[in-house]
């Protein structure tokens, strides 16, 4: 596959209006270990780290270095506070993703017509809103992510199907304290704790405005969360098939908080929909997607100090970053709060 598709566009069901998320300080975070949906923190970095028209960072062959930069400086601060990172990546999507997929590619594609349009009229503000909505994963870019990341001593797992799930069954088994990604899908598929902006926390040109806000790192605990809804983990999936999500549309004219009252009254999902005078039909094999998911215990995670030269080797030598930054950067991994941080850091 070429490329792949943009989570940014539709990601996954919204349950802000439903969750308990409370702000989450850094310092919190020192000697945690999180599991990244990896695919949604580099679209981060590719839609966010852009030149002031929209066009990514580049390097001198034309090859996009946005995501790369993003990786580098965002997992020193991590390092530097105490935390450990670890990316999962996708496997092969389900199939009811199709559809999914499809409307996110022909959005992208509109959205980078857009964009060339508006460059090519000098609206830059413009230009750079629409360039964020057309952001695509390459190949070439997940193999440089996962190379980078390897070198700089960050565990990188391989997920047979959503790399969203994995990192959530993961963060089940108490491998890592929480799972972190932008969208609410992690709740699930069973991850006890949700963390939200972790690669994006800071102040963020809001999307098609000019204006910006705080981005604050926020945590979701999932039996929280249930228990202030009155609801169990199956019931949660329940209620996210009546709204929609990647796999299934939802009913047409229930949104978060209908959906809520129709698996409250009736218990399950089978239920709400008897009730609206529907039939289960594919809904069910839709709810099994989050309650059945293909997962793996093949994975290893191991944190190592960063190959410094090898970096080197990458981002100077072959990509034409700046050595002085990069060291910068790789300093980080060694420095900062040291004398905090716990023995098995590495």
């Amino acid at each position: 596959m070429a490329e792949r598709d943009n989570p940014s566009i539709t990601m996954g069901v919204n349950l802000s209006d439903l969750v308990l998320a409370k702000d989450l300080e850094a310092q919190e975070l020192m000697g945690r270990t999180v599991a990244i949906d990896a695919y949604n923190a580099i679209y981060q970095f590719l839609s966010v780290i852009r030149q002031p028209d929209g066009t990514p960072l580049m390097d001198p062959r034309g090859r996009t270095t946005s995501h790369l930069e993003g990786l580098l400086n965002r997992n020193a601060n991590f390092v530097e506070m105490g935390l450990r990172p670890a990316y999962v990546f996708d496997g092969v999507p389900p199939e009811k993703k199709d559809a999914t997929i499809r409307e996110r590619r022909e959005r992208r594609e509109s959205a980078k017509k857009e964009w060339e349009q508006a460059k090519a009229e000098g609206d830059v503000r413009r230009a750079y809103s629409k360039a964020t909505q057309s952001s695509r994963i390459t190949n070439e870019i997940v193999e440089s992510s996962r190379i980078l990341l390897t070198h700089l001593g960050i565990p990188v797992v391989q997920a047979p199907e959503e790399g969203e799930a994995q990192a959530a069954y993961m963060c089940a088994k108490g491998d890592v304290w929480a799972s972190a990604s932008q969208d609410f899908d992690s709740l699930l598929f069973g991850a006890p704790r949700l963390v939200r902006n972790l690669t994006l926390s800071g102040r963020r040109k809001m999307p098609g405005r000019d204006e910006y806000r705080e981005v604050r790192m926020q945590i979701i605990d999932r039996d929280e969360t249930l228990s202030a809804l009155g609801l169990n983990g199956k019931q949660l999936v329940d209620l996210c098939v009546l709204i929609g999500t990647d796999f299934n549309p939802g009913v047409m004219g229930i949104g978060p908080k209908k959906a809520l009252k129709l698996i409250k009254q009736h218990g399950t999902l089978a239920g709400a929909l008897r009730s609206l005078g529907m039939e289960d039909g594919e809904m069910e094999k839709v709810r099994s997607i989050f309650l059945d998911f293909e997962r793996t215990d093949d994975y290893r995670l191991t944190w190592a100090p960063p190959e410094r030269q090898k970096v080197l080797d990458m981002l100077c030598g072959e990509y034409g970053f700046s050595e002085k930054r990069v060291n910068g950067a790789l300093d980080k991994f060694s420095s900062g709060k040291k004398d905090q941080m716990r023995l098995d850091m590495f």
